[in-house]
C-alpha cells in the first residue's frame, strides 16, 4: 500500500467556526467549501475536513455525533513561540504549556465547536 496523503475528517455543528479558525491561527487554507462542508490544506501537515452534523454522507448511525475524544495534534519546531502567538492572537488555551514524563512537550487550544488541538514539541531528539 502507497499512502499518499492523510485527511482527518470531524463532525461539528458550526463548519464554518471551525474552518476560519484553521486559517486564522494554523495557517490552513480553504480548498474547497459547501453548505455543511469545509475541506482545509496546509503544506506539510495533515487535510483537515468539517462536516456539520446530520449530513447524510456520514454513516446514519455517526450522522448526530459529535466530534469528540479527538485530539488534532500539530509537531512543531519552537512550542514557546507559538504558544506566546497563539495568545496573542486571543486563540483560547485549553490546556497550558506542560511537560510529560515520556518527553512530550505540549499545550492545548479549543476551536469555537470544541476541538481540541494540541501543539507538540518533544523534550528528546529521539522522539522526534
Amino acid at each position: 500500500m502507497q499512502i499518499t496523503s492523510t485527511t482527518i475528517s470531524l463532525t461539528v455543528d458550526d463548519v464554518p467556526a471551525s474552518a476560519a479558525f484553521l486559517v486564522k491561527h494554523f495557517g490552513y487554507q480553504e480548498a474547497m467549501a459547501a453548505e455543511g462542508f469545509a475541506s482545509l490544506v496546509r503544506e506539510g501537515a495533515a487535510d483537515l475536513i468539517f462536516l456539520r452534523r446530520g449530513v447524510e454522507v456520514l454513516p446514519e448511525g455517526f450522522r448526530d455525533q459529535h466530534a469528540a475524544g479527538v485530539i488534532v495534534a500539530f509537531t512543531v519546531t519552537d512550542l514557546e513561540a507559538e504558544y506566546a502567538r497563539l495568545r496573542s492572537e486571543g486563540a483560547p488555551i485549553t490546556m497550558p504549556p506542560r511537560e510529560e514524563p515520556w518527553g512530550e512537550r505540549l499545550f492545548q487550544v479549543t476551536d469555537p465547536n470544541g476541538v481540541v488541538l494540541q501543539l507538540v514539541s518533544w523534550a528528546t531528539p529521539e522522539h522526534r
